[in-house]
């Protein structure tokens, strides 16, 4: 599983989530989302945006963590 790891990035650098948010272009509840890993999908523009703001790669946004569902062994086979 892949995440986002904005959260991390901003405790890094001394910034807020609010801080974030008033940077971005998006509704607070998208932004939430996004920030909290609620969603299953990204626009390239908000990658984008928040490569800029945050000063990093796109790539330093994420994260590869384990997938439980995907260890979980299929029954009744």
């Amino acid at each position: 599983m892949v995440r986002l790891r904005i959260l991390e990035i901003l405790e890094e650098q001394n910034h807020t989530k609010y801080w974030l948010f008033k940077q971005m272009d998006l509704s607070y509840q998208n932004f939430n989302r996004m920030v909290m890993n609620e969603t299953r999908s990204i626009r390239f523009e908000n990658l984008d945006a928040l490569s800029s703001i945050l000063g990093c790669p796109v790539g330093d946004l994420f994260e590869k963590t384990a997938d439980p569902d995907r260890d979980k062994i299929p029954t009744g086979m």
